[in-house]
């Protein structure tokens, strides 16, 4: 097989690389990305390719177009800051590159597994569902609800030829996230504060529920998503909700600590309050069932942490 994944050198992508790398060990990995999030440091031990470019270019997309052929494309580049309010940007790298990514799956007859985002529910009453509640609060997530759109218009447009499949992932935390600065999950800023003997500090009161999803499950979901002979889009989640109170209390058990929390006030308008998804549909057509609950999955965090 030879597979791209665009944003390889970021959070997910490069998980999904070193496990596809492991399980096929003959497949040919290439990783496209613009190092704008992504750090060559996710990428050590990687025995695939890397390609320097901005997926919002459509000369780059002729030259993959010209020199390259994929069986498989895993998209998941991306915006991935939520704060940004440039709307032209937003659309720009996170939309409207989608439809140079299917041209060219088109083209090389490739499957496509790209990352969509439980921000395309916004503050819709829970359990999210792929076909409802679709009213995102930001830009951010209009941009996801906007690639799915245009995934789902090609799928039909041209199936059976082309095969796509959209994840949409809550809230995902894991190793190789520490370079996405203040982008990356509340667990790891939390426990990296706490290990170091410092009082955690969350919105007023602690208690805004989300669906946190470890990065192992969410990277078998690609892998399944690679491997089953479907198309459509799918919930990536726990199917549990669970506070941030409750992840304060999980590491100061785990580190054996007794931290006091802060609180502050939030200064987003546009803050998820409470996100819980229904995976049913992911259970059914991928076989997707997550292994690991947040206290699993912050246990095993923090054994990497340390490391």
């Amino acid at each position: 097989m030879h597979i791209l994944i665009t944003g390889g050198a970021g959070f997910i992508g490069s998980n999904i690389a070193f496990a596809i790398q492991e399980k096929f060990p003959h497949a040919r990995i290439f990783i496209l990305d613009n190092f704008s999030s992504g750090h060559f440091k996710n990428l050590i031990g990687f025995r695939g390719q890397v390609i320097t470019g901005d997926i919002s270019d459509p000369n780059l997309w002729n030259y993959l177009r010209n020199n390259f052929s994929f069986d498989v494309i895993f998209h998941q580049a991306a915006i991935t800051d939520t704060t940004v309010s440039d709307q032209e940007l937003m659309m720009r790298v996170n939309s409207d590159s989608m439809r140079y990514i299917l041209d060219s799956a088109l083209e090389w007859g490739a499957k496509v597994i790209y990352a969509s985002s439980a921000g395309v529910y916004g503050n819709t009453d829970p359990p999210m569902q792929e076909d409802r509640g679709l009213e995102p609060e930001n830009i951010y997530g209009f941009s996801k609800l906007m690639m799915d759109r245009i995934a789902m218009y090609y799928e039909q447009k041209h199936s059976p030829d082309l095969k796509v499949v959209g994840l949409r992932y809550f809230n995902v935390y894991g190793p190789g996230e520490s370079y996405k600065g203040k982008s990356a999950s509340m667990i790891y800023q939390l426990a990296v504060k706490m290990m170091h003997g410092q009082k955690p500090r969350i919105f007023k009161w602690g208690d805004q529920r989300r669906d946190f999803v470890y990065i192992k499950d969410v990277v078998r979901a690609n892998l399944l998503a690679m491997e089953k002979d479907v198309t459509g889009i799918f919930n990536i989640a726990t199917g549990e909700a669970r506070s941030f109170n409750e992840i304060i209390k999980i590491i100061n058990e785990e580190l054996g600590t007794d931290l006091e929390t802060e609180y502050f006030d939030c200064p987003y308008d546009f803050y998820q309050e409470f996100t819980m998804a229904d995976i049913s549909k992911a259970k059914e057509a991928l076989g997707y069932s997550p292994q690991f609950r947040l206290e699993d999955g912050i246990r095993d965090y923090l054994r990497r942490i340390r490391a």
